[in-house]
């Protein structure tokens, strides 16, 4: 017969063998796969506590879901506590309960600590052999905190891992609630999370210390309803949402702010004080020659663009990429700037060294220092702000980060105008300054080509973080064509304590030798454009200046005359950095052997009784 023929020969029994045993293998396969999955979604699995997962960089997750583990614990719900960079993934199976507080950091992503978690999860939501029975038997909900000025990244995190955790087969008992830390009342926010969560779970049965929550299904608000209430307590005031927030507020306050009106500040520089009392000046005293203890410290916005690693507000201040709050008028900021300014001096009456003749002339401000926190420029109403200044006669230290170039040409006059330059280059900038714009190089590149245009004092202000910045000399000196700038301040980075949001330490200031060493090198790739000027070394601090401009016969004119540009201001003339220039005195003159320390100052010397562990060769 055809049948028995072709059976009889080799290939076809091999065929036969091979679809018998592939048959039989799928079938144990199958037989397996039902078992395990039996066994997984079995009524009586062993007990386990339902967990809070936090995934946290400076510990505001980390704090919110320790109140909520207070919180349920309080109400006889036990739940484990756990960090998720300490937390096996491979153990989610077994979760019958997960609630995650899950901050997002730079451009989306999880703190670093927690995103091997992160991935993991990731990777298995995406891996088709995985399957969608994985977290079957888990429910969850998730708290993001982020912020809201990142734009599209704004909670990434806690979006990803709601979507992950869905495409696992876990259950969601309450939509994903997003707090927003700097443009809204996060803690409000969470605590009305807290509220419903608590609500459902204390509605569902308890049964051997594991939380049952089968019947809660279709209790959780809606999405709309819950974005909304996130909405409705975003820091808004009448529709108009306030920048400074109380709990903004009670940062700042802290740290001995003076809030002003909705979205400004002022404070009292050390420098202002040690003037007062006769010890001397900062560096803008010995290289512009500003009266330190009639100097006024101030901006006209709290917040910033950028969150950079040596800030000195530890990211207490709110962040913005556009002016989206309620907006004081100008007038008034500097009325009560100044008023809070002279209420702070009087407050030095008495202090030893202070002179009924300096208190007296610091009760009557003579300059402005917009640079305290945050972004002054990004204020609508700055141009009317410093006219303000200037009518008083007060003159303006205006500083930017270099993220609104826009802003910067439509500028009027400054008395001297900052650009921070605080790296060379577009890697080292974005790890350095955290910026939230996507496009920051171009507009840095932007904000450094607009300095071009201005006709008064320009200055590229470059902070020094040794293990940072320290190497660029020939990417630092590339970026001076760029903007031509009168003036380059090169600063060794001021050390604030270690926080979560910045680990910087003591090694990584550098000496005023250091500070030397790198402006000696920018100063000579220039070939005689600038030359090293002056030097602060209290500060570690040191100005580099266009020679042409600045060095007359020898002389030095790094100093201002202050009545003259005033004058010059109120002509509606136009003119240039030339034109209030003043001669530079010897002591305040690079290399000197007053260090920039003014003579007439009295120089105060604290003892210190420990030892530095810091090596000067370092």
């Amino acid at each position: 017969m055809p049948m028995s023929i072709s059976l009889s020969s080799l290939p076809a029994r091999l065929t036969l063998l091979a679809l018998f045993s592939a048959t039989t293998f799928y079938c144990l396969y199958k037989s397996r796969r039902l078992r395990h999955l039996k066994l997984s979604l079995s009524p009586n699995p062993k007990p386990t506590l339902p967990k809070i997962l936090f995934l946290s960089q400076t510990g505001t997750s980390k704090s919110l879901a320790s109140r909520l583990h207070r919180l349920l614990a309080s109400n006889d719900l036990p739940f484990d506590l756990i960090d998720a960079q300490n937390y096996e993934p491979e153990d989610l199976p077994k979760e019958t309960l997960l609630l995650l507080v899950a901050s997002t950091w730079e451009d989306g992503k999880p703190p670093p600590a927690s995103r091997f978690f992160a991935t993991w999860l990731a990777d298995s939501a995406e891996d088709f052999r995985v399957g969608s029975l994985l977290l079957s038997r888990c429910k969850f909900a998730v708290f993001g905190v982020g912020s809201r000025a990142y734009g599209d990244s704004f909670n990434a995190v806690a979006k990803d891992l709601a979507k992950q955790m869905r495409a696992l087969g876990a259950t969601e008992i309450l939509p994903i609630c997003e707090g927003d830390v700097d443009g809204a009342d996060v803690d409000g926010v969470f605590d009305r999370w807290c509220e419903k969560l608590e609500s459902d779970v204390e509605e569902s049965d308890v049964e051997s210390e594991i939380v049952d929550l089968e019947d809660i299904a279709g209790k959780a608000p809606s999405r709309k309803k819950t974005v909304a209430s996130v909405e409705e307590t975003n820091g808004k005031l009448n529709g108009k949402r306030e920048m400074v927030t109380p709990v903004i507020r009670a940062n700042l306050v802290k740290q001995g702010y003076k809030i002003i009106g909705s979205h400004s500040g002022v404070k009292i520089c050390r420098w202002t004080k040690s003037q007062l009392r006769g010890r001397g000046g900062c560096y803008k005293h010995s290289f512009y020659g500003i009266e330190s203890h009639r100097c006024m410290e101030a901006t006209p916005s709290l917040a910033c663009a950028n969150k950079c690693v040596f800030c000195w507000r530890h990211h207490t201040n709110p962040v913005g990429k556009s002016w989206q709050w309620e907006m004081d008028d100008p007038i008034e900021i500097v009325n009560s700037a100044i008023d809070q300014h002279t209420h702070m001096v009087k407050q030095m009456k008495g202090v030893p060294g202070v002179t009924l003749e300096r208190l007296t002339e610091g009760l009557s401000p003579r300059h402005c220092a917009l640079s305290l926190v945050g972004e002054p420029i990004m204020y609508p109403e700055i141009n009317a702000l410093v006219d303000e200044l200037h009518r008083r006669r007060i003159s303006t230290f205006l500083v930017t980060n270099a993220q609104f170039p826009e802003k910067i040409k439509l500028l009027k006059p400054i008395t001297q105008l900052y650009v921070s330059v605080d790296a060379a280059t577009k890697d080292s900038l974005k790890a350095i300054d955290r910026p939230l714009f996507g496009d920051f190089w171009e507009r840095f590149i932007d904000s450094l080509t607009a300095l071009r245009e201005k006709h008064q004092r320009t200055v590229y202000r470059l902070t020094l973080v040794k293990g940072w910045n320290t190497e660029d000399v020939d990417a630092y000196s590339k970026l001076f064509s760029l903007g031509e700038p009168d003036f380059v301040e090169i600063k060794g980075v001021t050390y604030c304590g270690s926080s979560a949001t910045s680990k910087l330490t003591m090694e990584n200031v550098p000496w005023h030798t250091d500070v030397q060493a790198f402006s000696e090198a920018l100063a000579q790739k220039s070939q005689g454009e600038y030359e090293v000027a002056c030097e602060h070394v209290h500060s570690c601090c040191v100005l580099l200046a266009k020679t042409k401009k600045f060095k007359i016969d020898g002389q030095w004119y790094t100093w201002i005359d202050y009545e003259k540009f005033h004058d010059l201001v109120a002509s509606g003339r136009t003119f240039d950095s030339i034109d209030y220039m003043a001669a530079t005195p010897s002591w305040a003159v690079y290399g000197s052997e007053e260090g920039g320390f003014d003579p007439g100052q009295l120089r105060y010397r604290k003892e210190r009784h420990h030892k530095s562990s810091r090596n000067r060769s370092g």
